[in-house]
């Protein structure tokens, strides 16, 4: 058959399925090395905490050093098998498009669609007030209950930063509670905090299509939405974050660098 050549041109006798423990590994590899190089680049801030080292729900991983670590393994793997390569290749190629379209796609539907909610909310004095009002910097709004024990963990990292960046405007959304409960808790913290603002009804997470806590939304100054993190930050991963609104400022030196006292 004429067909014949170009089908033996594409033929492999590496099995598809014997091409995914490969992939998978890389995976693993990957995200190990992504975590490593994370902690690594921001080792002074984690060692003011360590558990939050294994803590990975703050979204801390160095993309740059996860593909590294993750496609010199499967060179390694294709190297020793040369039936394998053919098919990995094509597997990490469809694999490295399928998640740079689908992330930039993600991005770019949240950052078109979601601007700064504009949900009536409460003082702890009782005033009636909305983000708007406190707008005009970057803005971290931070969505947060006392029940919630990530919340109540990232809790101090907040603090903090509110104390040391002026520049950006931190509010802290409690989502349906009392002020009593919310007062006892930052009274029982010794926590000191501006902007802290209660939500009785969640419409501000359901206006950002937040289905847990803690989630944190990041605003530049015109109210647009720049990032979104769901889960528990560490001062590692909210120190990246902010950098985006300073680049200038030395931020990767950490948070506390002063250890400047919010109490």
């Amino acid at each position: 058959s004429t067909l014949f050549p170009y089908t033996t041109l594409f033929r492999s006798p590496y099995r598809p399925t014997e091409v995914v423990p490969t992939v998978l590994n890389m995976l693993v590899v990957g995200l190990v090395a992504a975590r490593l190089g994370f902690v690594v680049q921001w080792l002074p801030q984690y060692l003011g905490d360590p558990w939050s080292i294994v803590r990975i729900g703050d979204g801390g991983l160095s993309v740059r050093a996860g593909v590294i670590a993750a496609l010199a393994f499967g060179y390694w793997q294709a190297r020793k098998t040369k039936p394998l390569r053919r098919p990995l290749t094509l597997a990490v190629i469809a694999g490295l498009a399928s998640w740079a379209f689908l992330g930039g796609a993600l991005t770019l539907m949240q950052q078109s669609t979601l601007k700064l909610p504009t949900s009536e909310l409460t003082t702890l004095d009782g005033a009636t007030t909305n983000l708007s009002v406190i707008s005009g910097k970057p803005m971290v709004v931070n969505l947060w209950a006392t029940w919630c024990p990530p919340c109540r963990r990232e809790m101090p990292v907040l603090a903090n930063a509110q104390a040391l960046r002026d520049d950006v405007t931190f509010a802290l959304v409690n989502q349906g509670e009392s002020e009593q409960v919310v007062r006892d808790y930052l009274r029982s913290e010794n926590l000191q905090l501006r902007n802290v603002l209660l939500d009785m009804f969640s419409s501000v997470a359901q206006e950002a299509g937040s289905r847990g806590l803690p989630t944190t939304l990041f605003f530049d100054a015109e109210g647009r939405l720049v990032d979104i993190h769901m889960g528990e930050l560490s001062e590692a991963s909210l120190t990246r974050k902010l950098q985006r609104f300073s680049p200038a400022q030395a931020m990767s030196s950490n948070l506390y660098g002063d250890r400047k006292s919010v109490v």
